[in-house]
């Protein structure tokens, strides 16, 4: 028997979208004090870095941080400069991917993509500097105290890193490319190239809210299941959508012989697994109560993007 797939009812739509909106301007507010002024030396990099930045994004994982924080505390003060690191080491990742040594796409989020517009090497430039960028702004937040702060560091370092995380993942992507490999090698890279970062958005935002424990385990299974529901509905997107709809550009990855879901397990079954995960992760968070209704309603709202 078919089960129901999860989905958010029209009036929860709408006020999550408000409640999204909201976020992404103050985030983009955030966000632009936060970077250099792009006229202050050197005002290409500065430039790169804001064009790639503030050039538009859904903010997903600066938002379930945002989030996991807020369902497990009211006391937020400080966790938008978590939220923003978050974000530039995200951006970082993508004007990377875009290189022509790696994926060479020439769009992103609808418009040229960083080393299009100002050349591989500022290109490349821009992304280390988003991610030093990052870490300074980690190492300084006066939120929570030296103890957390330091879980969260280790946290978003392992991330973005070789072992798990996504440069790991991007290699082994790349190692991939034309290959025939199984679902648990899929499932490996997937969960390293993008599901590290949603694992890890999800989990320091709980490690600024004091989570540990019981707590801190739910929350993780939450951001590891949505993280790889997240990038199997990409792949699906690859194909079902359009350049206009993505912002980027549509079926590169079965023209590049990647592994992909679709690719493995094929389109049907690819959404079937996406629903289930984000099924289970909505499962972790019961110790939540209404509190938790966020966090699950952000994880249907992946499972439904078209985008």
């Amino acid at each position: 028997m078919n089960r129901a797939r999860p989905s958010l009812a029209a009036s929860t739509r709408m006020n999550l979208e408000s409640r999204l909106e909201k976020h992404r301007t103050r985030l983009d507010k955030h966000l632009a004090r936060l970077l250099p002024p792009e006229d202050a030396e050197p005002r290409a990099l500065h430039q790169a870095m804001r064009y790639s930045v503030l050039g538009g994004g859904k903010r997903i994982r600066p938002i379930l941080c945002l989030e996991t924080t807020a369902a497990l505390t009211d006391r937020t003060a400080g966790v938008e400069d978590l939220a923003c690191a978050i974000e530039f080491i995200h951006t970082y990742s993508l004007i990377h991917d875009d290189l022509p040594a790696l994926d060479n796409d020439d769009l992103r989020r609808g418009q040229p993509t960083c080393h299009k517009r100002f050349g591989e090497a500022i290109a490349i430039l821009a992304g280390d500097a988003l991610l030093t960028l990052a870490f300074e702004i980690l190492g300084r937040m006066p939120q929570p105290e030296p103890y957390r702060r330091t879980q969260i560091l280790r946290e978003l370092a392992a991330a973005a890193g070789t072992r798990g995380g996504m440069i790991g993942g991007q290699v082994a992507d790349l190692d991939a490319v034309g290959k025939k490999v199984s679902p648990e090698q899929l499932k490996a890279i997937h969960g390293s190239k993008t599901g590290a970062l949603i694992r890890a958005a999800v989990r320091s935002g709980g490690l600024f809210a004091g989570a540990r424990g019981r707590t801190f385990e739910h929350l993780s299974v939450y951001g590891e299941k949505i993280g790889l529901a997240f990038q199997i509905v990409d792949d699906v997107l690859d194909v079902r959508s359009s350049p206009d709809r993505l912002g980027k550009p549509a079926g590169k990855d079965a023209a590049r012989h990647k592994a992909t879901y679709p690719a493995v397990h094929g389109l049907e079954a690819s959404e079937r697994m996406a629903a289930e995960l984000v099924e289970a992760a909505c499962a972790e968070l019961e110790f939540l109560g209404p509190r938790g209704g966020i966090l699950e309603a952000l994880a249907c709202h992946l499972l439904e993007r078209t985008a």
